[in-house]
């Protein structure tokens, strides 16, 4: 993408973010969930430009031991903002037992690997009401078109600046943004169940991205899995399905 149209774009971002404060909390915090990937990463940075650093909160949130939590240090630290720690994993690990007991043991393995992203985001909201905040969901385009990520988990939030980003033009933002590229190229993995996102999806980003934006794609068998995984998962960026009565109000005579 042109640099001056992917600037545009990420300057009519920031604006977006400050005009979805203005309208829904002035003064509040953004309050993000940081991995240390790519996606946290740029949304964090956008809110810094919109808001200032001292207006957005970092909540790093390992489950147990987690390995790469240097790499969401890295980005607290890149950006100068305030963050606390707070390790689920005995939360994550009580839930799962309780579940499991209560099912005689039938706890499924998606639910148990959904299990951990929604007690994060249970988290991050209980920062967020702790801290005048509004929470960051930070899906981007591309997972959200195929439905990765878990339906009020990480899929939930106040405000989305990403969802209109496919994986390559948020890392392009990230490099506008002059993020380490350590966090821009970091290879994208769920943290659920050890392994990529390009490993459980069963294509690449690249070929994804591609076929988002242009309608390309040369493998039909690939392009049949894309739709199909579209087609099933749309529910989970829409409202829940409302039922409407259409009860009359009459107006009092």
């Amino acid at each position: 993408m042109d640099t001056e149209v992917l600037k545009k774009l990420k300057d009519d971002c920031v604006n977006w973010i400050r005009e979805f404060f203005e309208l829904n909390g002035p003064g509040c915090n953004a309050v993000v969930g940081i991995s240390g990937g790519k996606d946290s990463s740029v949304a964090a940075a956008l809110c810094v430009e919109a808001l200032g650093r001292d207006r957005v909160i970092g909540v790093l949130m390992p489950s147990g031991i987690q390995p790469d939590i240097d790499a969401a240090y890295t980005l607290v630290n890149h950006l100068g903002i305030k963050h606390f720690e707070i390790n689920v994993g005995d939360t994550v690990a009580a839930l799962k037992k309780t579940v499991s007991e209560a099912l005689s043991g039938e706890l499924s393995v998606q639910s148990a690997t959904n299990i951990p992203p929604r007690i994060r985001m249970a988290t991050l909201y209980a920062v967020a009401q702790s801290n005048n905040g509004r929470v960051v969901n930070t899906c981007n385009l591309s997972e959200d078109w195929v439905g990765y990520s878990t339906r009020y988990g990480d899929a939930a939030g106040d405000f989305s600046p990403l969802c209109g980003f496919t994986v390559d033009e948020v890392k392009a933002i990230g490099r506008l943004l002059n993020l380490p590229d350590v966090l821009v190229d970091k290879v994208p993995i769920d943290g659920l169940c050890g392994k990529t996102d390009e490993d459980n999806l069963g294509f690449t980003y690249a070929t994804l991205d591609k076929y988002i934006r242009t309608g390309e794609i040369e493998d039909k068998g690939i392009k049949e899995i894309i739709d199909k995984k579209h087609r099933a998962n749309l529910f989970k960026v829409k409202y829940m399905e409302c039922f409407d009565p259409k009860i009359e109000v009459k107006a009092d005579m």
